[in-house]
């Protein structure tokens, strides 16, 4: 099984996607290393999301 990482700077896309999707807040984007997949899994909830759909958003590398 591959893991999913968020590449590029995180800080930056946090906010970005806080601007698009007011819905989130920053609890949700909390970034803690070995933990993307469940916060990948909790935005997509959030946003009615697929994982590719937010990969394409995000940016992701597996």
């Amino acid at each position: 099984m591959m893991e999913t990482k968020v590449v590029g700077y995180w800080n930056e896309k946090k906010e970005k996607l806080r601007l698009k999707y007011p819905i989130i807040n920053e609890e949700d984007l909390s970034y803690s290393q070995g933990k993307e997949k469940e916060m990948i899994e909790l935005l997509g909830y959030k946003l009615g999301k697929t994982k590719e759909e937010l990969r394409s958003i995000i940016i992701l590398r597996n």
